[in-house]
């Protein structure tokens, strides 16, 4: 007899189905978060799923004692990740995996999913580390407050010569980093990464003076601003969200003074905001002694990240607004 399950299980029809299901919960992307669904489920990628999609192919993935496709178990665990991403489970979260930039990392509950806008931020300190590189030879790079690791990793990667330090304190986010430099580490045959657990204010003093690039996205909402997706406020850890303070920038100052006291004389500084917070950030890097301040944009044009430089005459290490003696300085 045939399976009356038979019409249900071609791959446009479970798209169909689930896209519907994911619309309706108000995901934002139904579609697209359908399609990944099921690339994942059948171990393809999005592309191979889409080809199936519009060939209305049969579902078939064979059984793992090699007998024959085991379409309806497939169709049934696909449905379960569509039920729980329509619960507005982050897409993330039931893939295990979050792109950023050319990378794929390890993510799940206890640390931030790494955001497109955030490449951005990682694309101005890939650019100045790279330029260091091509004057000096190498470049030292610090991301403060890393998370996943999103951000170490790309630099680290994307610019050969450059020795990037990575820190996070929340023991958590940092397990998922740990677990993603190891396995970007072994992919690349050689550490990408010097990864530590610490307070990023306090951190890598060894370094102080001595660093090309410093960049963070640190925590930095302001504690009455509750985001409003779903996927945010209830499943990104509040540690990696709220930058405390009344206006959400106390982290982000601690961050900024850390960047101060390791940038090099010339060192560039880059720090992820919220857009409302422009100014403060400006006014936050000024405050830390560094000069140039200036907003640049992400990937959707809004004002998220402050660039600004430790200025050239600056005594390497010495905190800002610290008393200069003539023996201070390189003669």
């Amino acid at each position: 007899m045939p399976d009356p399950r038979v019409p249900e299980l071609r791959t446009a029809t479970l798209l169909r189905t689930a896209t519907g299901t994911l619309a309706a919960a108000a995901v934002p992307s139904p579609r697209v978060d359908a399609e990944v669904l099921l690339a994942h489920v059948l171990g393809v990628d999005r592309g191979e799923v889409r080809r199936r999609a519009l060939l209305d192919a049969p579902v078939a993935v064979v059984a793992p004692d090699g007998g024959t496709p085991d379409a309806v178990a497939v169709a049934a665990r696909f449905d379960r990740l569509v039920a729980r991403r329509a619960r507005r489970e982050p897409l993330q979260h039931l893939t295990g995996l979050a792109p950023f930039r050319h990378l794929e990392l390890a993510v799940g509950p206890g640390v931030f999913v790494p955001r497109p806008e955030t490449e951005e931020v990682a694309q101005v300190a890939i650019d100045a580390a790279a330029r260091t590189v091509a004057d000096r030879g190498s470049a030292v790079v610090v991301d403060l407050c890393t998370g996943s690791g999103a951000i170490a990793l790309a630099v680290a990667t994307e610019v050969p010569g450059a020795v990037v330090h990575a820190v996070e304190l929340d023991a958590a986010a940092h397990g998922w980093a740990a677990r993603n430099v190891e396995a970007t580490s072994e992919q690349r045959g050689a550490a990408v990464v010097h990864l530590v657990r610490g307070d990023a204010r306090t951190a890598l003093t060894e370094l102080d003076g001595t660093v090309d690039v410093v960049v963070s996205n640190p925590p930095y909402v302001p504690p009455g601003a509750v985001p409003h997706d779903p996927e945010v406020a209830d499943h990104d850890p509040a540690v990696a969200l709220y930058g405390l303070g009344t206006d959400g920038l106390e982290v982000p100052r601690g961050v900024t003074a850390a960047a101060a006291r390791l940038l090099r004389p010339g060192g560039l500084y880059v720090m992820e905001h919220a857009e409302v917070q422009a100014e403060q950030a400006r006014a936050t890097a000024a405050g830390a002694g560094l000069v140039d301040a200036t907003t640049r944009a992400d990937l959707t044009g809004r004002p998220r990240m402050v660039v600004a430089r430790q200025a050239s005459g600056t005594v390497p290490g010495r905190a800002p607004g610290a008393p200069r003696t003539v023996t201070d300085w390189d003669v």
